[in-house]
């Protein structure tokens, strides 16, 4: 029942607030000067309403006509200002109040009436809807007229009317006149707080949009440099590691050009420029892999695969480089081990790091390839007993700004595998982890999803 009335209470509330922003107007439709000649102008047309009847039946009849036009007029100047969107006239809206109030004063009783509770009252809502350059010179002529009425009083008694007996008569008109002023310093005091609390509101809104807007800017800005070190650096790479390839190969072809190559040297050229290239189109297919996902994106096709049939092709590829350096590539992949990735992507990845292996285990060393599952994941395991990681670089060995280095045999390294190993197996929904200790080897961890949970 106690919610019930609740629910009622906060709709009529609601239906209440309506009702009055649709009497005052919008504040993107006026101004505070105009929303507040609106709520006054209600306020006021209903409490002339109520005074013209009060003094019909009291007899007084001039107070009646002077409230009768006192809400035409207010009548009128809100009906063309808030609906036909006519800027009200303050200089009427002046110059009625002097008439108005001027009359009233004289035949309600001068200064024993309760015009003067009214005065102050009209001249605050003067000022409240007229510009701030004419402030001071509709106080200076209020102040002037309210001087001039009493003057006329204290020296010309006989001009004022006392239609109220002392005592009950004045009270009852005390009483009637005092919600005419109370009503209207209650609503510009309410408008200009809330106004000011509006205008307050604003302004921390704006310093926090200017706080977040500058954020997005540093944001931005850091973006910015680090895309510029990322060009430098594959600028760099550029520049070097494939221009050194391929001047090696034209000059190798200008000594065959001209014959000044002996055959026992040949076949040790033509080895070392093979292993270069190779090189050189490792590094490019990585290149083109990055480049291709910084602006295209990953397209990255999930579902369900054979983590060995996956990578046979991968670990056979590696076997057979491995041999070339006469090291022992051993591998162990349960065959009932099933992942949810993308084929292709997890090849390169595992291509990468087993092709790193090799590059940096010596000749006769040994490299082992296996997969556990381990809760809800796939860990792949590729160890080596190398030449291991210096510390110092450890940090930046996911990062495209880790150092080139060379492997047992002088194989280059570009640096930019681990970093698309990295990215690509965390679009995969996996992660990548290493541990290495210079000049003992490196154990590299890829944990895939699987495919069911166990």
């Amino acid at each position: 029942m106690f919610k019930s009335i609740q629910i009622a209470l906060g709709f009529n509330s609601v239906k209440n607030k309506t009702i009055w922003s649709d009497l005052i107007g919008s504040r993107a439709s006026f101004s505070l000067e105009s929303r507040i000649f609106h709520s006054i102008s209600a306020g006021l047309i209903f409490l002339s309403a109520i005074y013209f009847l009060y003094n019909l039946y009291a007899g007084l009849y001039v107070g009646a006509l002077s409230a009768l036009l006192l809400g035409i007029f207010f009548t009128y100047q809100y009906y063309y200002s808030r609906f036909k969107a006519k800027p009200h006239s303050t200089f009427f809206f002046a110059i009625a109040g002097i008439l108005i109030f001027g009359i009233n004063y004289f035949t309600n009783s001068g200064i024993n009436g309760s015009t003067d509770l009214i005065w102050p009252a009209y001249l605050l809502v003067l000022l409240a809807i007229s510009p701030y350059y004419e402030h001071l010179r509709w106080l200076i002529i209020y102040i002037t007229c309210f001087l001039c009425v009493h003057l006329l009083e204290f020296y010309y008694p006989g001009l004022v009317q006392n239609p109220f007996t002392a005592g009950h008569g004045q009270f009852i008109d005390r009483i009637t006149a005092f919600p005419l002023p109370v009503l209207v310093i209650y609503i510009i005091i309410r408008f200009i707080r809330k106004s000011y609390d509006n205008e307050r509101q604003a302004a921390v809104e704006k310093a926090l949009a200017l706080e977040e807007s500058k954020a997005q800017i540093l944001a931005q800005k850091e973006q910015l440099e680090q895309s510029n070190s990322e060009k430098n650096k594959l600028m760099s790479i550029i520049s070097h590691d494939l221009r050194t390839p391929l001047v090696n190969i034209q000059t190798y072809l200008g000594l065959l050009n001209n014959r000044k190559i002996e055959s026992k040297d040949r076949l040790m050229l033509e080895s070392s420029l093979l292993q270069s290239t190779n090189g050189a189109v490792e590094m490019l297919s990585n290149l083109l892999h990055w480049y291709k996902t910084q602006m295209e994106g990953l397209n990255i096709n999930l579902r369900e695969i054979n983590l060995l049939m996956a990578l046979q092709s991968t670990l056979d590829m590696g076997q057979l480089y491995a041999s070339k350096k006469e090291i022992l590539f051993i591998h162990h992949i349960p065959l009932a081990i099933n992942v949810t990735a993308d084929a292709d992507i997890l090849q390169l990845v595992v291509r990468n790091i087993i092709t790193n292996a090799i590059k940096f285990t010596p000749q006769g060393g040994k490299i082992q390839v296996n997969a556990e599952l381990i809760l809800n994941e796939c860990k792949i395991t590729i160890n080596d007993n190398g030449k291991g990681i210096a510390p110092e670089k450890q940090e930046k060995i996911f990062s495209i700004n880790a150092e080139s280095t060379y492997g047992t045999n002088n194989e280059k390294g570009v640096g930019l595998g681990l970093m698309l190993c990295k990215e690509f197996i965390e679009k995969l929904g996996g992660k990548i982890e290493f541990e290495s200790n210079l000049a003992q080897g490196s154990s590299f961890f890829v944990y895939i999803p699987t495919s069911h949970k166990t």
